[in-house]
Protein backbone atom coordinates (compact mmCIF):
# COMPACT_ATOMS: atom_id res chain seq x y z
CA UNK A 1 0.00 0.00 0.00
CA UNK A 2 1.26 3.60 -0.71
CA UNK A 3 -0.70 5.35 1.18
CA UNK A 4 -1.42 9.14 1.27
CA UNK A 5 -3.19 12.00 2.92
CA UNK A 6 -5.13 14.86 1.53
CA UNK A 7 -8.36 15.98 2.82
CA UNK A 8 -10.99 17.09 0.95
CA UNK A 9 -11.25 20.08 3.31
CA UNK A 10 -13.34 22.09 0.86
CA UNK A 11 -16.25 19.33 0.26
CA UNK A 12 -19.34 19.93 1.91
CA UNK A 13 -19.43 16.32 3.29
CA UNK A 14 -16.00 17.66 5.16
CA UNK A 15 -17.52 20.71 6.48
CA UNK A 16 -20.83 18.90 7.73
CA UNK A 17 -18.56 17.56 10.42
CA UNK A 18 -20.81 14.10 10.87
CA UNK A 19 -18.71 11.07 12.18
CA UNK A 20 -19.48 7.55 12.19
CA UNK A 21 -18.15 4.94 14.35
CA UNK A 22 -17.33 2.40 11.36
CA UNK A 23 -19.06 -0.88 10.79
CA UNK A 24 -17.75 -2.16 7.30
CA UNK A 25 -16.07 -0.95 4.18
CA UNK A 26 -17.38 -0.49 1.16
CA UNK A 27 -15.92 -0.68 -2.23
CA UNK A 28 -16.53 1.50 -5.37
CA UNK A 29 -14.99 2.09 -8.51
CA UNK A 30 -15.58 5.56 -10.32
CA UNK A 31 -17.52 4.25 -13.70
CA UNK A 32 -15.28 6.78 -15.88
CA UNK A 33 -12.68 6.37 -17.90
CA UNK A 34 -9.77 7.77 -15.70
CA UNK A 35 -6.74 6.40 -13.56
CA UNK A 36 -5.59 9.60 -12.79
CA UNK A 37 -5.99 10.39 -9.11
CA UNK A 38 -5.83 14.43 -9.74
CA UNK A 39 -9.21 13.76 -11.51
CA UNK A 40 -10.35 13.24 -8.08
CA UNK A 41 -7.93 14.48 -5.92
CA UNK A 42 -6.67 18.11 -5.54
CA UNK A 43 -4.90 20.30 -5.47
CA UNK A 44 -1.34 19.12 -6.97
CA UNK A 45 0.70 18.11 -3.78
CA UNK A 46 3.95 17.19 -6.21
CA UNK A 47 2.64 13.91 -7.04
CA UNK A 48 -0.50 13.60 -8.13
CA UNK A 49 -0.09 16.25 -10.77
CA UNK A 50 -2.49 19.18 -11.65
CA UNK A 51 -5.80 18.86 -12.79
CA UNK A 52 -6.29 21.55 -15.80
CA UNK A 53 -10.41 21.49 -15.73
CA UNK A 54 -9.89 22.26 -11.83
CA UNK A 55 -13.05 19.41 -11.49
CA UNK A 56 -11.52 17.28 -8.12
CA UNK A 57 -13.54 16.95 -5.54
CA UNK A 58 -11.95 19.30 -3.11
CA UNK A 59 -14.74 21.56 -3.85
CA UNK A 60 -18.06 22.18 -2.00
CA UNK A 61 -20.40 20.02 -4.78
CA UNK A 62 -18.22 18.22 -7.32
CA UNK A 63 -20.14 19.11 -10.74
CA UNK A 64 -23.18 20.15 -8.29
CA UNK A 65 -23.57 16.68 -6.21
CA UNK A 66 -23.32 15.59 -3.16
CA UNK A 67 -20.61 13.25 -3.01
CA UNK A 68 -17.56 12.39 -1.18
CA UNK A 69 -15.33 9.37 -0.55
CA UNK A 70 -13.04 8.49 2.22
CA UNK A 71 -10.20 7.64 -0.03
CA UNK A 72 -9.08 7.09 -3.66
CA UNK A 73 -7.03 4.58 -5.67
CA UNK A 74 -5.25 5.17 -8.48
CA UNK A 75 -2.47 6.71 -10.72
CA UNK A 76 0.01 9.45 -9.55
CA UNK A 77 1.51 11.64 -12.00
CA UNK A 78 4.29 9.44 -12.77
CA UNK A 79 1.97 6.38 -13.45
CA UNK A 80 2.58 4.81 -9.89
CA UNK A 81 -0.43 3.10 -8.38
CA UNK A 82 -1.48 5.12 -4.74
CA UNK A 83 -4.06 5.31 -2.33
CA UNK A 84 -5.10 8.76 -0.98
CA UNK A 85 -7.33 9.23 2.18
CA UNK A 86 -9.38 12.33 1.35
CA UNK A 87 -11.62 12.26 4.72
CA UNK A 88 -10.99 11.25 8.58
CA UNK A 89 -11.63 7.73 8.62
CA UNK A 90 -14.75 8.31 10.68
CA UNK A 91 -16.11 10.74 9.06
CA UNK A 92 -19.70 10.45 7.62
CA UNK A 93 -19.14 9.86 4.04
CA UNK A 94 -21.95 10.99 0.89
CA UNK A 95 -20.71 7.78 -0.69
CA UNK A 96 -23.37 5.08 -1.59
CA UNK A 97 -26.87 6.91 -1.51
CA UNK A 98 -28.38 5.50 1.42
CA UNK A 99 -28.15 4.17 4.60
CA UNK A 100 -24.69 2.66 4.46
CA UNK A 101 -23.15 6.40 4.71
CA UNK A 102 -24.24 6.00 8.29
CA UNK A 103 -22.07 2.40 8.78
CA UNK A 104 -19.33 2.64 6.11
CA UNK A 105 -16.00 3.81 4.75
CA UNK A 106 -16.46 3.78 1.34
CA UNK A 107 -13.49 4.32 -1.48
CA UNK A 108 -13.16 4.71 -5.03
CA UNK A 109 -10.79 2.96 -7.61
CA UNK A 110 -10.13 4.67 -10.31
CA UNK A 111 -11.05 2.77 -13.30
CA UNK A 112 -9.33 2.54 -16.69
CA UNK A 113 -10.77 1.06 -19.79
CA UNK A 114 -11.14 -1.95 -18.08
CA UNK A 115 -8.77 -3.85 -20.65
CA UNK A 116 -5.42 -3.04 -18.62
CA UNK A 117 -4.35 -6.24 -16.86
CA UNK A 118 -1.68 -4.96 -15.21
CA UNK A 119 -3.37 -1.78 -13.82
CA UNK A 120 -5.72 -3.99 -12.61
CA UNK A 121 -3.63 -6.26 -11.01
CA UNK A 122 -2.00 -3.36 -9.33
CA UNK A 123 -5.37 -1.19 -7.78
CA UNK A 124 -7.16 -4.71 -6.85
CA UNK A 125 -3.63 -5.42 -4.67
CA UNK A 126 -3.39 -2.04 -3.68
CA UNK A 127 -7.48 -1.91 -2.20
CA UNK A 128 -6.92 -5.56 -0.82
CA UNK A 129 -4.10 -3.61 1.42
CA UNK A 130 -6.47 -0.51 2.36
CA UNK A 131 -9.03 -2.91 3.54
CA UNK A 132 -6.34 -5.19 5.66
CA UNK A 133 -5.11 -1.64 6.87
CA UNK A 134 -8.77 -0.14 7.86
CA UNK A 135 -10.02 -3.59 9.51
CA UNK A 136 -6.90 -3.65 11.56
CA UNK A 137 -7.73 0.13 12.49
CA UNK A 138 -11.58 -0.70 12.85
CA UNK A 139 -11.18 -4.45 14.62
CA UNK A 140 -12.77 -5.46 11.45
CA UNK A 141 -12.67 -8.49 9.59
CA UNK A 142 -12.90 -9.74 6.01
CA UNK A 143 -16.72 -10.19 6.40
CA UNK A 144 -17.35 -6.71 6.96
CA UNK A 145 -16.21 -5.84 3.48
CA UNK A 146 -18.94 -4.96 0.19
CA UNK A 147 -19.02 -3.75 -2.53
CA UNK A 148 -21.51 -0.84 -3.92
CA UNK A 149 -23.42 -3.39 -5.64
CA UNK A 150 -23.76 -5.86 -2.55
CA UNK A 151 -24.46 -2.67 -0.77
CA UNK A 152 -27.93 -2.13 -3.05
CA UNK A 153 -28.71 -6.07 -2.35
CA UNK A 154 -28.50 -5.39 1.13
CA UNK A 155 -30.72 -2.37 0.95
CA UNK A 156 -27.76 -0.19 2.28
CA UNK A 157 -26.84 1.95 -1.00
CA UNK A 158 -28.57 2.91 -4.38
CA UNK A 159 -28.51 0.68 -7.75
CA UNK A 160 -24.85 0.50 -8.74
CA UNK A 161 -23.00 -2.23 -10.29
CA UNK A 162 -19.47 -1.49 -9.31
CA UNK A 163 -17.51 -3.56 -8.77
CA UNK A 164 -18.96 -6.62 -10.29
CA UNK A 165 -18.69 -5.20 -13.75
CA UNK A 166 -15.00 -4.78 -13.54
CA UNK A 167 -13.46 -7.36 -11.05
CA UNK A 168 -14.91 -10.65 -12.89
CA UNK A 169 -12.98 -9.50 -16.35
CA UNK A 170 -9.97 -10.65 -14.65
CA UNK A 171 -11.39 -13.74 -12.83
CA UNK A 172 -11.71 -11.97 -9.48
CA UNK A 173 -15.06 -11.36 -7.09
CA UNK A 174 -15.91 -9.84 -4.47
CA UNK A 175 -15.58 -13.45 -2.56
CA UNK A 176 -11.75 -13.77 -3.97
CA UNK A 177 -11.62 -10.30 -2.86
CA UNK A 178 -12.61 -10.89 1.09
CA UNK A 179 -10.50 -14.12 0.46
CA UNK A 180 -7.13 -12.08 0.03
CA UNK A 181 -8.26 -9.79 2.62
CA UNK A 182 -8.63 -11.97 5.47
CA UNK A 183 -5.21 -13.69 4.50
CA UNK A 184 -3.56 -10.33 4.53
CA UNK A 185 -5.14 -10.21 8.28
CA UNK A 186 -3.82 -13.41 8.95
CA UNK A 187 0.02 -11.76 8.33
CA UNK A 188 -0.79 -8.82 10.71
CA UNK A 189 -1.49 -8.22 14.41
CA UNK A 190 0.69 -5.26 15.34
CA UNK A 191 -1.10 -2.10 16.68
CA UNK A 192 -1.89 0.12 13.67
CA UNK A 193 -1.22 3.58 13.13
CA UNK A 194 -2.45 6.51 10.85
CA UNK A 195 -0.57 8.96 9.21
CA UNK A 196 -0.10 11.88 11.58
CA UNK A 197 0.17 9.76 14.43
CA UNK A 198 3.09 10.83 17.41
CA UNK A 199 4.85 7.67 17.69
CA UNK A 200 7.76 7.49 20.26
CA UNK A 201 10.76 5.80 18.70
CA UNK A 202 12.82 3.00 20.19
CA UNK A 203 14.84 1.16 17.44
CA UNK A 204 16.51 1.47 14.30
CA UNK A 205 15.46 3.07 11.00
CA UNK A 206 16.00 1.63 7.88
CA UNK A 207 15.92 3.26 4.20
CA UNK A 208 13.42 0.74 2.92
CA UNK A 209 10.28 -0.89 4.38
CA UNK A 210 11.68 -3.83 3.82
CA UNK A 211 14.24 -3.67 6.38
CA UNK A 212 17.13 -3.18 4.22
CA UNK A 213 19.66 -0.35 4.75
CA UNK A 214 19.55 -0.03 8.67
CA UNK A 215 20.73 3.17 9.85
CA UNK A 216 20.56 4.78 13.24
CA UNK A 217 19.25 3.77 16.34
CA UNK A 218 16.74 6.03 18.48
CA UNK A 219 15.67 5.58 22.07
CA UNK A 220 12.47 7.57 23.00
CA UNK A 221 12.53 9.78 20.26
CA UNK A 222 9.09 11.76 19.16
CA UNK A 223 8.25 11.17 15.71
CA UNK A 224 5.62 11.68 13.63
CA UNK A 225 4.09 8.90 11.09
CA UNK A 226 4.06 10.30 7.43
CA UNK A 227 3.71 7.49 5.14
CA UNK A 228 2.73 4.12 5.20
CA UNK A 229 2.77 0.75 3.21
CA UNK A 230 2.11 -2.51 3.22
CA UNK A 231 1.13 -3.51 6.73
CA UNK A 232 3.22 -7.37 5.95
CA UNK A 233 6.57 -5.75 5.19
CA UNK A 234 9.09 -5.46 7.90
CA UNK A 235 9.43 -1.59 8.17
CA UNK A 236 5.75 -0.21 6.90
CA UNK A 237 5.68 2.71 8.87
CA UNK A 238 7.64 6.13 7.45
CA UNK A 239 8.74 8.67 10.26
CA UNK A 240 9.21 12.13 9.72
CA UNK A 241 9.26 12.50 6.34
CA UNK A 242 12.54 11.02 5.97
CA UNK A 243 14.29 10.03 8.90
CA UNK A 244 13.75 6.34 7.74
CA UNK A 245 11.36 3.34 7.92
CA UNK A 246 10.18 1.23 10.93
CA UNK A 247 9.59 -1.94 12.30
CA UNK A 248 5.94 -2.43 13.71
CA UNK A 249 7.05 -3.12 17.17
CA UNK A 250 10.06 -0.22 17.32
CA UNK A 251 6.68 2.70 17.44
CA UNK A 252 4.18 3.55 20.51
CA UNK A 253 1.85 6.23 20.34
CA UNK A 254 2.78 9.28 22.04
Amino acid sequence: MNLHKLILTNNACYKSGQTIVPKGIMVHSTGANNPNLRRYVGPDDGLLGKNLNNNHWNQDRPDGRDVCVHAFIGKLADGSVATYQTLPWNWRGWHCGSSGNDTHIGFEICEDRLTDDGYFKAVHQEAVELCVYLCRLYNLTEKNVICHSEGFKLGIASNHSDVMHWFPRFGKSMDTFREEVRKGLAGTNATVFSIGDRVILNGAVYADSYGGGQGRTFQNRTCTVTKITDLTRTCPYLLDGGLGWVRKDSIRKA
